[in-house]
């Protein structure tokens, strides 16, 4: 019998996602965010169309997309795991107690 390669001890084994998430461009975590960008777009275009008319409407939901889509695309250049790194050196003292 010849032996799955997929499993181990014969049981199935999941091996995750073999290449990132993408959509479009767009990577990972960043998918919420851009979806969150597109659905305040759309909420200004109907703020802006009902104080000013369609055609301010329109253009708001333009800027507002471009403007979360453009932070996105930069932040995504940082890496899916950017982590602020403070510069220096620390000590911690008395981390443990000492009786």
């Amino acid at each position: 019998m010849e032996e799955d390669k997929n499993s181990q001890d014969g049981f199935p084994v999941f091996k995750g996602l073999q290449k990132p998430l993408e959509f479009m461009g767009i990577r990972g975590r960043f998918l919420t965010l851009a979806a969150v960008a597109i659905g305040v777009s759309f909420v200004g275009f109907i703020v802006f169309s009902i104080a000013l008319g369609k055609l301010a409407g329109f253009i708001a939901m333009l800027v507002m997309a471009a403007a979360g889509l453009a932070t996105i695309f930069v932040k995504q250049r940082g890496g899916l795991h950017n982590k602020k790194r403070a510069k220096g050196i620390y000590i911690y003292k008395n981390i443990r107690k000492t009786n």
